[in-house]
């Protein structure tokens, strides 16, 4: 599967930089549903409400899948890969 890849910068609560990426399926191209996609893990890091919008997120470069992260998007409709200040 290839994947579009959504480079994303996000503001956290305690103002440090989270930097990570949002993967979809190629074919996805609905902008607010990868902004929702970016949100859903957000809340999962305890970071809801921040700022996620074309600012924040923009299109990167498209690339093939490992199994795994093929299979997370199957499952989930994305896949997230953690850069910096994430935790």
């Amino acid at each position: 599967m290839k994947v579009a890849v959504w480079d994303t910068y996000v503001t956290r609560k305690d103002g440090k930089i989270m930097h990570f990426d949002i993967l979809v399926d190629e074919n996805t191209v609905d902008k607010d549903r990868i902004f929702e996609y970016g949100k859903i893990y957000l809340e999962s890091v305890s970071q809801e409400g921040q700022s996620l919008t074309a600012k924040e997120c923009r299109f990167c470069h498209i690339d093939k899948a490992p199994i795994e992260i093929e299979n997370q998007i199957k499952e989930n409709g994305f896949s997230i890969i953690e850069m910096e200040n994430c935790n």
